[in-house]
């Protein structure tokens, strides 16, 4: 039987958000409210994604990057937020106290440069597929 007030990890909280944020993953380990609607959105938009002929340049794939961004953003936030700070929200009744060390603060270093290419490769895709639709490449010869 798990215990009724779990002691909840900034680390795993903010690994989750780095690399399942596009899942709400980091939601479902708070045990936030709603968090089936991240999930759900983004499954989704996979199986959207699917039915194009390129799976990777269409609107539902494009969507993906509202929660991946957002799950980017979560992760920098819960690493670099103060311990005493998480304790006070996340875990009022554990009866423990969190102390990570320099973790957080490499998962950052680590967040910002994958969110740096992941986001960047994302917007670019994004434009290239908005001008191909619009026509505006046509001609170009590159």
């Amino acid at each position: 039987m798990p215990p009724a007030n779990p002691h909840r990890s900034k680390l795993v909280v903010a690994w989750l958000a780095c690399l399942l944020g596009v899942f709400g993953a980091q939601w479902w380990y708070l045990g936030r409210q709603r968090a089936w609607m991240v999930t759900a959105f983004s499954c989704a938009m996979i199986v959207l994604a699917q039915l194009y002929p390129d799976w990777w340049e269409n609107p539902p794939f494009l969507m993906l990057l509202i929660p991946i961004t957002a799950g980017f953003t979560e992760a920098l936030i819960f690493a670099l937020k103060p311990d005493d700070q998480f304790d006070l929200k996340y875990n009022p009744a554990s009866g423990r106290t969190t102390k990570t060390g320099w973790g957080p603060v490499i998962l950052a270093i680590f967040t910002t440069l994958l969110s740096g290419i992941v986001v960047t490769g994302g917007i670019s895709i994004a434009v290239i597929y908005v001008y191909t639709s619009m026509g505006w490449l046509d001609g170009l010869v590159l």
